[in-house]
């Protein structure tokens, strides 16, 4: 068994003091075997902001794996937006630019989407994903692949937003390897789906998580949350974590069977 906590959009520099807190406090209550960041862990890329956020995640004694966002590129600062656009996230977080992790269970993969030419759109670029078909197409059948990224790769219900750069390239090389899950974030909406509902041309079964916001003030109707993810075997469980003015407590749960036809919900 694997348990994961997911979490995305912290952008220290808005974040919530009590929630912040609140959210240590719920990781470490029963601490997961695995924290995945999906972006955006400051407002600005400042400094500062990189150092808390570092700060933050040091103060978790679990193995990570973490990737940028759109913020996590400089926006004021033109030379090193264009020029050096992730050296304060490579300084101050990880140097990684495919940060992985693998064991006798489970694989995981970070891409960095974040591109300094646009503000808010993400790009999967040609050149990485011989990376996402090397690091998953040498992996066993069994093992459980996620990747982990910023921006989404499906609409989240009703919510307006531009897909990821280069979607339909990334996901017949996600599906050529057998990829069982994508993690995302960005929109500070928490969803869960199966990529084949708007990717039609895809015939592998991938589940689909985007993550809210964790601890920022820039909430979007929805409250702080993040996921957390149990795998055992063939058996998946999401548990949706939402801050309730006072801790992190369940608003959602779902459980998934995995079958030869692929992952489906377990009613």
């Amino acid at each position: 068994m694997r348990t994961i906590a997911h979490i995305s959009d912290l952008h220290f520099g808005t974040e919530d003091p009590a929630v912040t807190t609140g959210l240590l406090q719920d990781l470490l209550a029963t601490p997961p075997d695995l924290l995945l960041v999906s972006g955006d862990l400051t407002q600005r890329a400042r400094r500062s902001q990189f150092i808390t956020a570092r700060n933050f995640l040091d103060t978790l004694p679990i193995p990570r794996i973490v990737v940028p966002g759109n913020h996590d590129i400089p926006l004021d600062n033109l030379l090193a937006r264009l020029l050096f656009p992730l050296s304060g996230f490579r300084r101050h977080i990880t140097p990684e630019p495919y940060p992985q992790f693998v064991d006798e269970e489970l694989a995981v993969l970070g891409i960095n989407t974040a591109r300094p030419g646009t503000w808010k759109e993400g790009r999967i670029s040609l050149l990485q994903i011989p990376e996402v078909r090397r690091f998953f197409g040498q992996l066993p059948p069994s093992t459980f692949k996620i990747l982990v990224a910023h921006h989404p790769f499906t609409p989240p219900g009703n919510v307006q937003t531009s897909l990821i750069g280069g979607v339909d390239i990334a996901l017949k090389a996600l599906e050529d390897c057998g990829c069982d899950m994508i993690l995302t974030g960005h929109l500070h909406h928490a969803y869960r789906g199966d990529v084949r509902a708007f990717h039609t041309q895809i015939t592998r079964s991938m589940l689909i998580l985007q993550a809210g916001t964790a601890i920022s003030r820039r909430r979007r109707n929805e409250a702080n949350s993040y996921n957390h993810i149990t795998l055992l075997g063939d058996q998946l469980q999401l548990q949706v974590r939402s801050w309730d003015g006072s801790h992190f407590t369940p608003t959602s749960q779902a459980r998934y069977l995995k079958s030869p036809k692929g992952w489906h919900p377990d009613s």
